[in-house]
């Protein structure tokens, strides 16, 4: 049997029924919780929960909290939760707050999910505007180039943080790309603090943006709400007007996985 050496006899049951309870009870968990209080809730070895909540980690279904203690869910996680607002009546619904925002901010809105070190856009409202930057639905995007992306980083533990920009080369899209690690990793702390991403023509010449966290009861990041628009029409100095908006609308996309 698994983990004798625990001292506590193994239920019975598969590892991927395991992994999956695991999920489970961090998804409905008020808190993140330790592998310890996983074990005990779960009445599983502990070596057991510590081996498969390692693997989930590094699978993305689980992603340590911001001050090293305890977990929550992770970007792989966050993906299939918003998966269920792409289905009927949630669709609808969330369409009709990414249109809202677009009409009421008079620029293009996006919903974005992370992925490994990119951002991928899931869904979008466009502006009326003839000028706009045109990211389709499926783009991805660097994540720390992105407002999206680096609210993202932003969320992540130190660790986790390290392990998804680490490998990957910084280049420069623009003069105002954060290529300097050093300097990335000062923005993404500020980001935190502030609660919201600015992008500063760091991604396209031109163009600048704003991103917010969507976050589930228990105040997880699983995607992102932001809106884009050419400096031409909204300085960067601007871009914070729009987000009492934002906010609004990232409540209000948060609510719909509570229904």
């Amino acid at each position: 049997m698994d983990d004798a050496a625990d001292g506590r006899r193994t239920p019975k049951g598969s590892t991927v029924g395991r992994a999956l309870d695991i999920l489970d009870a961090v998804a409905r968990a008020e808190r993140p919780l330790t592998p310890t209080e996983i074990a005990q809730s779960l009445a599983l070895p502990k070596a057991t929960v510590h081996r498969l909540c390692g693997t989930l980690e590094e699978r993305g279904y689980l992603q340590t909290r911001l001050n090293g203690r305890g977990l929550h869910a992770g970007f792989r996680l966050n993906r299939l939760a918003l998966g269920v607002l792409a289905s009927a009546p949630f669709q609808a619904r969330r369409r009709a707050v990414l249109e809202a925002l677009s009409r009421e901010i008079g620029e293009t809105c996006n919903i974005a999910v992370p992925d490994g070190g990119e951002m991928v856009y899931y869904d979008r409202a466009e502006t009326h505007w003839p000028v706009r930057v045109q990211l389709k639905i499926g783009s991805r995007v660097p994540a720390y180039a992105t407002a999206g992306g680096k609210m993202y980083l932003s969320s992540l533990a130190r660790p986790a943080r390290n392990r998804v920009i680490g490998p990957l080369p910084l280049e420069p899209h623009t003069p105002n790309t954060l290529v300097d690690r050093d300097a990335l990793d000062a923005e993404l702390e500020r980001t935190a603090e502030r609660g919201h991403a600015l992008d500063n023509e760091e991604y396209i010449d031109g163009m600048v943006a704003c991103a917010v966290p969507v976050t589930n009861e228990q105040g997880r990041l699983y995607a992102t709400l932001s809106f884009h628009a050419p400096c031409m029409r909204v300085p960067f100095e601007k871009v914070r007007e729009f987000l009492p908006a934002l906010e609004r609308a990232a409540g209000e996309l948060s609510l719909l996985l509570e229904d």
